[in-house]
């Protein structure tokens, strides 16, 4: 009895011993990968460095730090002089096929007489404070997934695996990445019909971004529709958990006609968006968000995309939402495409788990980790929606972000459009975030302004 206690006691000493070498091999293996951030290989960020092997895909030299000479309010366009490369049509696109997604190629089906693909010159435009490539780097050293990837542990605020070996990585990185502290935004989202008819609707979002995995926290959200007037005075408040396993998202709606808030557990996964009209589910919002529980994320690889890039004619406020919104898509006189290198990840279904998506191919700029484009599928594996995210540098933050980000039906022909700025005070980077703003009580104040 003695030895077989013994030997069991090795048994365990030995496997302490080898899962500590392992750790330690681990360790040390994330600390060397570190090293390379901002060297002549990596860029701060991950990203290669360097241009691709025909040069379309230019060096990264540190992002856009400043804009135009002669812009004075908004963002003016620092390629407002550049014309297309050329343009991908329903009637060339097959000359194009390797570096388009299955959804582009469908969009040019469906729509060949008005959709179309704009391709623009290059530019890296993507850059962050020196203090985010520090955090990255602290990160890249310590950050680990625990519960099967519905968490992250071991790092601080932003871009927790900046040298990403696994899809949930990627997912991660989308959902941590920098955003400044926090800000505030009026913008307006249109859900328009087949023929093109939209009502639009004004939106006041407040964010916060806290990504703390010692107390669970991602980020505060507080969304308050101003109009139209049937919908005016909903306000949606969101307290995001990180690890969403743990502890689920937490939620609330102030309804101005019942003037009470509400828990509101189904602002999470395929629940329907705000004022979305059904067409984009919750977890749609920011082209992706919320807990990866429900997928089996597989990292495809990298490859160059056609992705919409320095958008920033969709910023401009000589435009109205008028001069952007078409039937069945946006404007493509003020889109822009742009040649990027992507990460590419596939994420299924788990078996027992639900979802009007039964899978998600999703593509990552390897600047930055923000989603450029998802297409999704529905359970008979049919190609269903198309989202797009139209990125700009908000040059004088140092924070990439979206223009607009569109969400197109294949199936029934409509689609949605959000965070256009056109006719709205658009972006105060100056907001001073409190997390007394983010509470019920708040809620209710803000349902009564």
């Amino acid at each position: 009895m003695k030895t077989k206690t013994r030997n069991l006691n090795l048994s365990g000493l030995a496997a302490a011993l080898l899962t500590a070498g392992l750790l330690a091999t681990t360790a040390t293996s994330s600390l060397q990968a570190a090293e390379r951030l901002g060297g002549n290989q990596l860029t701060p960020m991950g990203a290669e460095r360097t241009a691709g092997a025909n040069g379309r895909i230019p060096a990264w030299n540190g992002g856009l730090k400043e804009g135009p000479g002669n812009w004075r309010q908004g963002y003016g366009n620092p390629f407002a002089g550049e014309q297309p490369l050329y343009v991908i049509t329903a009637q060339n696109w097959q000359q194009h096929q390797a570096r388009l997604a299955p959804g582009q190629i469908e969009m040019l089906k469906k729509y060949p007489d008005t959709f179309r693909i704009p391709v623009y010159p290059t530019h890296r435009t993507a850059g962050y404070p020196q203090a985010v490539y520090d955090q990255v780097k602290q990160n890249a050293g310590s950050a680990r997934l625990v519960d099967d990837g519905n968490g992250v542990e071991g790092f601080s605020q932003v871009t927790p695996f900046p040298i990403p070996k696994t899809g949930v990585e990627l997912v991660w990185n989308h959902s941590t990445r920098y955003r400044g502290p926090g800000a505030e935004r009026e913008v307006t989202l249109v859900t328009p019909q087949t023929n093109g008819n939209f009502t639009p609707v004004t939106l006041n979002e407040e964010f916060m971004f806290i990504a703390d995995p010692e107390e669970n926290s991602l980020f505060y959200f507080l969304q308050s529709v101003t109009a139209p007037a049937r919908l005016s005075g909903t306000v949606l408040l969101v307290q995001e958990t990180m690890n969403q396993v743990k502890e689920p998202r937490r939620a609330w709606i102030y309804n101005a006609g019942q003037r009470r808030v509400r828990r509101a557990p189904q602002v999470a996964y395929d629940g329907p968006g705000t004022a979305a009209d059904g067409q984009r589910t919750s977890d749609g919002l920011d082209v992706f968000n919320g807990a990866p529980d429900r997928y089996e994320w597989r990292l495809v690889g990298k490859k160059e995309m056609y992705i919409p890039y320095n958008s920033y004619k969709l910023l401009d406020t000589n435009l109205s939402v008028n001069d952007i919104i078409r039937a069945g898509h946006i404007n493509p006189d003020h889109t822009r495409y742009e040649l990027h290198r992507v990460w590419v990840v596939e994420g299924t279904l788990r078996d027992g788990q639900r979802h009007i998506y039964a899978k998600r191919t999703m593509f990552f700029d390897e600047d930055t980790y923000q989603l450029a484009h998802v297409d999704h599928y529905d359970g008979r594996g049919n190609l269903w929606r198309v989202a797009e995210g139209h990125m700009v540098q908000f040059w004088d933050v140092q924070v990439p972000w979206y223009a607009a980000e569109t969400i197109y039906d294949l199936v029934n022909g409509r689609y949605i459009v959000s965070g256009l700025i056109n006719d709205t005070r658009g972006y105060n980077w100056d907001y001073n975030a409190q997390r007394s703003n983010f509470t019920p009580a708040a809620l209710s104040r803000a349902g009564g302004r």
